[in-house]
């Protein structure tokens, strides 16, 4: 699989203690849109592109056969690495694609 090349979005890759903690970050804020309240938060699969920061298309497992897919952009360092939430799909499957935004 290949990283993420500048305005383009990588191909779909396991999820990292760093995908991990971003998504830990934005768990709340999660939770607040969709209205419920997660015991399991655990990313699966991502995909980034790389555009004035990072954009990340992220699968979520949630439990059971239910998965998120979230989508959050993250600023550069010189930004202050802010974290925003873009958008929650909810009742992904464990094989549905992860599409970018």
């Amino acid at each position: 699989m290949t990283d993420a090349k500048p305005g383009g979005w990588s191909d779909t890759k396991d999820a990292t203690p760093e995908i991990q903690k971003i998504c830990d970050e934005v768990k709340g804020q999660v939770e607040a849109k969709t209205k419920k309240k997660y015991e399991e938060f655990l990313a699966v699969k991502y995909r980034n592109q790389i555009v004035k920061g990072t954009k990340y298309a992220i699968k979520v497992h949630v439990g059971g056969p239910s998965y998120l897919h979230v989508d959050l952009f993250k600023s550069l360092p010189n930004n202050g690495e802010d974290i925003e939430l873009i958008k929650v799909e909810e009742n992904h499957t464990k094989d549905d694609p992860i599409n970018a935004f």
